[in-house]
Parts: structure tokens; sequence; C-alpha cells
């Protein structure tokens, strides 16, 4: 198993440098940069020259990105244009806030999804009918659209804050309780979409469990329908869904950015979003490289857990 692990720990690393060393690469290529932008709107070409000067935009694409690797190796992804910081002090800022709303909206749906689907698995009537319609509902609306549709309810109805992660009037003794309504909105918009996978997956694993022969043999046996669904086929009926939990940690805190955008939450989304705009090379790659190291992470865990549930997927 440790070998296993290994080799995909090797693979997030190559992972980690393919993503970011292409954002970095492709944004340089792209027409125009920060300094033509800023010469767009000052109309001062010396500025904007001593723009392209300070941070390398005059070089080669060849020896800035031998440069910025260089600097990278050593945690080091440059400063970033538009904000004049170190590009890993916003990265590590941001981050936090995504890791907020993304593990948020992964506990809320593990919490509702998978004990829903052990549900539904283990039965084809009554509640289970309306569970299973939901899912399929839910499954058919992507977060984005989840997001436009609860801001508007939000909008309409003033019980939830639209957007923002904090009410400016907020004072220091209401900051916990500001957040946590802040953050029903986008984490419902990442939650619900989830849930509805994770009890699709954990219905339909259920449900080949049930038939098995040795949960036939354990019935026939006289064994009570609840103990034989929460003792004997829990186990195995976990393995579809671990072998996507990891995954889907990874992608909730590299992929949430549609609903950052949407909900005004200031995690990784905006900033890439306001780094694309400007054209800021390092920014864009900083967060290149931190939403794949995010979904590299999720798979390692994803295959760690696995290989804990089924050791026979690590052979």
């Amino acid at each position: 198993m440790v070998a296993y692990l290994a080799r995909r720990f090797v693979f997030a690393v190559v992972l980690v440098f393919s993503v970011s060393s292409a954002a970095l690469v492709l944004t340089r290529l792209a027409p125009g940069d920060y300094a033509d932008m800023t010469a767009a709107t000052t109309g001062d070409r010396a500025a904007a020259e001593a723009i392209r000067a300070r941070y390398g935009l005059n070089r080669s694409i060849g020896g800035q990105y031998a440069d910025w690797l260089w600097k990278a190796v050593r945690f080091d992804f440059g400063r970033s244009m538009v904000y004049d910081r170190p590009v890993q002090d916003l990265i590590s800022e941001r981050a936090a806030n995504s890791a907020i709303l993304a593990l948020s909206a992964l506990a809320l749906a593990t919490l509702v999804g998978i004990p829903l689907g052990i549900v539904t698995g283990s039965r084809q009537r009554g509640v289970a009918q309306i569970v299973r319609a939901a899912s399929v509902l839910l499954l058919s609306m992507p977060p984005l659209l989840t997001s436009l549709v609860l801001v508007f309810l939000a909008a309409r109805t003033g019980w939830l804050p639209v957007g923002g992660m904090f009410s400016t009037e907020a004072g220091a003794g209401w900051e916990i309780g500001d957040l946590a309504s802040h953050m029903i909105v986008p984490v419902l918009a990442l939650a619900l979409p989830l849930s509805a996978m994770f009890e699709r997956l954990q219905a339909e694993a259920m449900s080949d469990t049930i038939g098995r022969p040795f949960v036939i043999a354990t019935i026939a046996r006289g064994v009570p329908p609840a103990r034989i669904i929460w003792r004997d086929a829990l186990k195995p009926a976990l393995r579809p869904v671990v072998s996507v939990y990891g995954l889907t940690v990874g992608t909730l805190l590299s992929g949430s950015f549609a609903v950052e955008i949407i909900t005004s939450w200031p995690g990784l989304g905006r900033l890439m979003l306001d780094a694309l705009r400007a054209r800021d090379v390092y920014l864009v790659a900083g967060c290149a490289a931190a939403g794949s190291a995010f979904l590299a992470a999720g798979t390692l865990l994803s295959d760690a857990a696995l290989a804990v549930v089924d050791p026979r997927s690590t052979e």
C-alpha cells in the first residue's frame, strides 16, 4: 500500500506542476498584459514600461517561466501586480475562506446524502421514491444554477444575506453569527447537488450489497433487517462513496469558483477571476497551483481511504 500511495503522490506533484505551469504560460501568451491594461487606463506609457520591467514582463516567455519555476520550488510564487503583495500570502488568506465553505458543504452533504442513500437503497417505496426524485432533480442542477436560485430567493425574501462573508455593519461580537448567516446560501449551493450524488451512489451500492449471497444468507437466518443493513451491509456498500470522497474534497475546494463569484464569497474563485481580468500572470499561476493542489490532495485522500476500506484496490 505504501508503494501505491507513493506513486499516487508523485502523480499529484506532477499534476500541480503541470497545471500551474500551463496557467502561467497560457496567460503570458495571450495578447496584452497588465502593463498594457495600465497604459490603456492611465495613458502613461512610461509607467507601463516601468511596470513591465519590474515584473519581468519584458523578458521572453522562456526566461520568465524559468525564473518563476526556480522561485516556485522554494514556495515563492512571485508578487501580485494587482494587489502588490506576495502571491503566497493572498493564496493563504483566500484558500482558508474557500476551505471554510467547501468543508462545511462536504460535511452537510455527507450527513444528509449517505444516510438517505442507505435508506433508499434498502427500500423501494414510500419516502424512498420521493428522495430518489429529489436527488435526480438536484443532480440536474449544477452548483452555478443552484447558487443563482438561492441568491434570488434570499434577495426576494430578505431572510438571508445575498452575498459576501461578513456584513459591513456587523460588530466584533457578532462575527461568528454573521459569518454563519452568510455561509448558508453558498454552502447550500454546493451541498445540495453533492448530497444528491452521495445519495445516488450510496443507494446503488446498498441495493447491490443487499442482493449478495452473504447478506441473503444472513436474512435467511432470521437476523433483523436493521441489523443486517447497519452491521453487515454498510461497510462493503461504502466503497463506491469512499472511492470518490477524497476526489470530491479536492473538487469542492478547487471547483467552487462559480459559487464564490455568484455569492461574492472572498475565496480562491474571486481571486482567480480578479487575476484573469487584470492579466496578473503570477497570481493566475498561484491560484491554479492552489486549486490543483487541493484536487491532488483530495485524490490522495480518496486513494488512502479506499485502501483502508478495500485493500485489494491497491494491488
